[in-house]
This record gives C-alpha cells, sequence and structure tokens, in this order.
C-alpha cells in the first residue's frame, strides 16, 4: 500500500465557454477501470445530444490502468490532455469526462488541446484534491478530567483526531503518521501523566484537504 497519494474529492464539475462552444467538465474518484466506464456512460447518457463525451482515468497505485477516449474529436486533441493533466497533477483513481457542445467556431488542434487541458484543470479545482494518507489508529482512553486538556493539545498537534466517544470514560480515536507511533504514545504517555490506556488500531486512509494545482 502507497503511504500517502493524491486524488480528487468524491465527485465534481464545471463548465466553461470556449469560442461559443460550451465544455463541461465532470470528475469521479474511482478505483476500478468497471466504475470508470460506469461513469463515462452515466455521462454519455446524461448528454446523449452532446457534439462529444471525450474521457480518460488514471487507476491503480502505479497508475497500471491508463485510458483515453477523443470521441470524434481529432485524434490526441481531447482524450490525451485531459490524461495529462491527470499525471501532472499526480492524481490517481480519477475519471474525467469533458463534454462538449460545438459553438461553430472550429479551435484547431492546439486550440482543442488547451480547452479539452484547461476543462480538465478547471474541474479539478472545482471538485477538490485529498491527500490520502496511510495511518496508524490509536484509542486513547482517559478520565473526564483530561478531557479538556487532552482535547487541545490533540487539536493543536499534528495528529488526526478523528472522534471523540463520551461513555464511563472518554476515548480519543486519533490518526498518527508511519514512523511516528513510539513518539505519539510516548507524548500521550506525558501529557496524561500516565493515565491514559493506549490501544492500537487499524491502519488507515486519513483524508487531508490540499490545494489544486
Amino acid at each position: 500500500m502507497l503511504s500517502s497519494y493524491l486524488t480528487v474529492k468524491t465527485e465534481g464539475s464545471t463548465e466553461i465557454i470556449i469560442q461559443k462552444s460550451r465544455f463541461i467538465g465532470y470528475i469521479r474518484r474511482v478505483e476500478t477501470e468497471e466504475a470508470a466506464q460506469s461513469f463515462i456512460q452515466d455521462i454519455k447518457k446524461k448528454h446523449h445530444d452532446a457534439t462529444h463525451n471525450c474521457s480518460a482515468y488514471l487507476i491503480g497505485e502505479h497508475d497500471q490502468i491508463q485510458k483515453a477516449n477523443d470521441d470524434g474529436e481529432p485524434s490526441g486533441t481531447a482524450g490525451v490532455p485531459i490524461l495529462e493533466v491527470l499525471k501532472k497533477q499526480r492524481l490517481k483513481d480519477t475519471a474525467v469526462v469533458v463534454t462538449r457542445y460545438f459553438g461553430g467556431i472550429k479551435l484547431g488542434a492546439g486550440g482543442l488541446i488547451r480547452a479539452y487541458g484547461n476543462t480538465t484543470s478547471e474541474a479539478i479545482r472545482a471538485t477538490g484534491v485529498v491527500k490520502r494518507q496511510l495511518m496508524q489508529g490509536f484509542s486513547v482512553i482517559v478520565d473526564y478530567t483530561l478531557l479538556g486538556k487532552l482535547e487541545n493539545m490533540l487539536r493543536n498537534s499534528d495528529y488526526i483526531l478523528k472522534t471523540i466517544n463520551y461513555l464511563d470514560t472518554v476515548e480519543f480515536v486519533v490518526y498518527v503518521k508511519d514512523g511516528e507511533e513510539k513518539s505519539f504514545c510516548e507524548w500521550i504517555v506525558d501529557v496524561s501523566s500516565d493515565q491514559a490506556k493506549i490501544k492500537d488500531l487499524d491502519q488507515a486512509y486519513i483524508e487531508i484537504d490540499v490545494e489544486a494545482n
């Protein structure tokens, strides 16, 4: 498993007008080729009257699955530019469809490449990008007397405070970056005066918002 990677938030879209043509960019996070193809077919059905529904997707830890489709645009002017934007922004598990309604003005090969690339970039920006960081989960249980102190210190730390469960005692569910487990446990022992019960949980990918290019 990768220690971290970038992908888009669940899904989103944007629309821009270029030389009277409408370009609508749709984007979705997908983890299988079947999901990517299903997404593409959904957009094609939605815009069955469009001039083109061009697409590309990039799937797998090492980008094993890569596909691009020009859907009738001149070869290499639509699907590949979409795919290249995904690669340039280092996004994984991402599918894009750019729908075009022709406005009567031909853009030429260079214009099409820019239009499809820019629409993809705008769709990514509108949707948002996250870093999925593989982290170790911990359950930290303390008495209520330590609730305020520990919550405040966790929220002001680099650790990810995922959940607080209010039971007979207080349970903090915290995620810690790979390699920082030992220092985290030592820190908890110190700030709680060794009054905390610490238990390992599963590893999980935690999503952290990042700024799209």
